[in-house]
């Protein structure tokens, strides 16, 4: 447990993102009312209220064939750029799958969208879950742990494209050969690179995030299992003499009483498309069960936690803005660095998230940090560069 705890950093404020709702039928898989949508019009609106209300990321989901009830998606590298031409400060993360992409062809994208944005894109790396995806497609299906190794290969020549001339690796999936992209990414101070985001909650997955991951993504998950998750990724970080950053996922349930809170979430998993949800279920029972410890993302998920599909009501971000806020920052101590939001009504409550639950957030972040004796930098930054050569 202490060596968890000292992932914990009191001294900078916790960043926020939120879930780019590229896809349709909003982020629980319920037939409740959601005023969300997924066309390019709510969605460069709701990008530019994350902007007002203090929010530095958003994460576009990739997704290929229907699924989580979801029929329509859009793209999520291109929505990526879309949004980032629609925004001035917003740093955008799309999510991409090895085996999909070819990495010297996603760093020149992600070069590109880069300069566009002036130095605001990222990339979530996502090693795959939907085998239908893969093989409708006629692509390479890999069983649970090779993909981590091609992952850990695909992060490695996005990296080395980005930070070096002549690069050059050879591996089990990738053989680059001395390859210079020009131009290079834009030059950010405290930024090596555009950032490199990556999740999975088995053991192969922690592994990978240690060695190669600027912020590692975890499911939701209750504060002993976020520490629990996050253990791997430590040690394997330690091993390799790097420091990544974490995010968590989180569904934020604020209502003016806990009461209504709670009814709100009994009625979101009363509503649940339960041929969608349990369809989902049966999907991604190879993500746990097929890794030799049996560890994996929702390898330990009810049909509850399922129905918003990154486990978002573990974290319990349930109640009024001030228990929200509370809990944020009781994740914090633990070494939570960014939280990955998600809502039923998006642009309204995340501009409710803005006014009413971060100036707590913050409030509590320099009362944690005074308490510690540690100096709190409201306007501090995250960016500690990942060591080179990994």
């Amino acid at each position: 447990m202490e060596e968890t705890m000292s992932v914990a950093d009191l001294s900078t404020p916790l960043k926020f993102a939120y879930w780019v709702p590229n896809v349709s039928g909003g982020l629980v898989v319920s037939t409740i009312e959601q005023r969300t949508s997924w066309d390019f019009d709510y969605n460069k609106k709701l990008a530019r209220i994350a902007e007002d209300a203090g929010f530095e990321y958003a994460l576009s989901q990739t997704r290929y064939a229907a699924s989580y009830g979801a029929d329509k998606q859009h793209e999520a590298t291109s929505f990526s750029l879309a949004l980032l031409a629609a925004t001035e400060k917003l740093k955008v993360i799309a999510a991409v799958h090895p085996g999909m992409w070819h990495p010297g062809v996603l760093a020149k994208y992600i070069i590109t969208a880069d300069h566009i944005s002036n130095g605001r894109a990222a990339v979530n790396i996502v090693s795959g879950w939907l085998k239908d995806e893969f093989i409708n497609f006629g692509l390479e299906w890999l069983e649970h742990d090779e993909r981590y190794v091609r992952t850990e290969e695909f992060i490695r020549v996005l990296r080395g494209l980005w930070t070096e001339e002549g690069y050059s690796q050879a591996g089990k999936y990738y053989n680059i050969k001395d390859f210079t992209l020009s131009p290079a990414p834009v030059d950010v101070p405290g930024r090596p690179h555009p950032e490199i985001f990556f999740g999975g909650n088995s053991t192969a997955a922690q592994a990978t995030a240690g060695r190669v991951a600027d912020w590692y993504f975890s499911n939701g998950k209750d504060l002993e299992g976020f520490k629990d998750n996050i253990a791997g990724v430590q040690a394997s970080a330690e091993q390799a003499g790097r420091r990544p950053r974490y995010g968590l996922n989180g569904f934020v349930i604020a209502r003016d009483s806990e009461k209504e809170a709670r009814d709100t979430l009994r009625e979101i998993v009363e509503k649940a498309h339960r041929p969608a949800v349990e369809g989902f279920r049966d999907a991604v029972q190879e993500a746990g069960p097929s890794t030799k410890d049996g560890k994996g993302m929702w390898a330990d998920s009810t049909f509850e936690d399922l129905v918003q599909y990154n486990d978002g009501f573990k974290t319990q971000l349930i109640g009024t803005p001030e228990q929200i806020a509370e809990r944020i920052v009781e994740y914090k101590k633990i070494g939570v660095n960014l939280f990955l939001t998600c809502y039923l009504h998006f642009q309204e409550e995340v501009a409710a998230f803005g006014t009413d639950i971060l100036p707590i957030v913050r409030e509590l972040e320099a009362d944690a940090a005074r308490s510690a004796g540690v100096d709190f930098d409201p306007d501090g930054t995250l960016a500690v560069p990942s060591k080179a050569g990994v």
